[in-house]
């Protein structure tokens, strides 16, 4: 019980919700979430909302407040993201020991990637939240870089010692040959432009209602290629997701043009995205959530599975990019 969110309570959290003027009726439910801790919390008077309170130490006051400010942004171009709503005049709160926003409850279902509508409907909004975030640049949000995203992970998973002892050889060398084949990806797509970002938009990210997705979590919203926030709605065989990727781009490009430079950047992404994501689960393992959700993570089989995929990864690195 010495993570930080042991302290986080079902009687914190209520009373860090009235805090901001809201009069909740006890009703509480934890929703999907493991890097921060989200509530959906029923009100004496109107429909539920969400509570999402940050974990600690990872974003600064300024981050969390740039990360809003976009989302609103958004929102004010009539772009369906789910923005925090602004309570007490603000939209960032503190209580307990915790920083907290509120939203408002968006219900949705994933969206059918396998669907041409869907996937230009999807490239229509992506490419009116590419157009905003083109418009000014972060100030406190990370860039999506090979070093924050890979070099930097490896180094920490090698350090640490999370890689077997039997599996280090194999893990270290593959995932250096990976690395170098990241480099080579960027220096082939060659100068690119970088703009404000959703950053992690998987299936996960996106509600689809009658009226179409609403993109929810920007939380890891950040400065990079546009690419990053198309090719995790692309899956399956090459020819699939050429397919897929010709559907996204259609819609894409009635609001914001796109460099087919990056298309050189989809498999070298994938590739910093694993490397992060074993880094990630390894911080993240004091947390008692995670052993819980993950029990397969840092076992012999998890790594071995690992060293394949990146193994895989340096060959689809050298093949030629999608072609759109």
């Amino acid at each position: 019980m010495t993570h930080p969110f042991s302290a986080l309570t079902p009687d914190l959290v209520l009373d860090a919700l009235e805090s901001t003027g809201l009069r909740c009726d006890g009703r509480m439910l934890a929703l999907n979430s493991f890097e921060n801790r989200v509530y959906q919390v029923g009100r004496e008077e109107g429909a539920p909302v969400v509570a999402k309170f940050y974990r600690p130490e990872r974003w600064s006051n300024e981050a969390i407040l740039e990360e809003h400010a976009f989302t609103r942004e958004l929102t004010e171009q009539e772009i369906p993201v789910v923005a925090p709503l602004e309570l007490a005049s603000r939209t960032l709160h503190e209580f307990g020991g915790f920083r907290f926003a509120v939203y408002p409850r968006q219900g949705g279902r994933p969206p059918e990637l396998d669907d041409t509508g869907t996937l230009e409907w999807m490239g229509r909004f992506l490419g009116r939240i590419h157009a905003v975030g083109a418009t000014r640049p972060f100030a406190h949000r990370p860039v999506l870089d090979i070093e924050t995203f890979g070099t930097a992970p490896r180094a920490w998973l090698l350090e640490n010692g999370w890689i077997p002892p039997e599996l280090l050889s194999a893990w270290e060398s593959v995932s250096a040959q990976a690395l170098e084949g990241v480099r080579h990806c960027f220096a082939r797509a060659g100068g690119i432009a970088r703009l404000r970002l959703h950053g992690d938009c998987h299936m996960g990210n996106v509600l689809w209602a009658d009226d179409g997705p609403h993109f929810v979590d920007f939380d890891d919203c950040r400065t990079g290629p546009a690419v990053q926030d198309l090719w995790m709605l692309l899956s399956g065989e090459r020819d699939a997701m050429t397919r897929q990727l010709g559907d996204v781009l259609a819609g894409y490009e009635d609001f914001c043009e796109f460099d087919r430079r990056e298309l050189h950047l989809v498999e070298a992404l994938r590739t910093l995205r694993l490397l992060h994501y074993s880094a990630w689960l390894a911080r993240r393992w004091d947390d008692p959530a995670f052993p819980a959700a993950f029990p397969w993570f840092n076992t012999p089989h998890y790594w071995q599975d690992r060293i394949l995929e990146l193994r895989e990864q340096v060959a689809l690195m050298q093949e030629p990019p999608l072609a759109a």
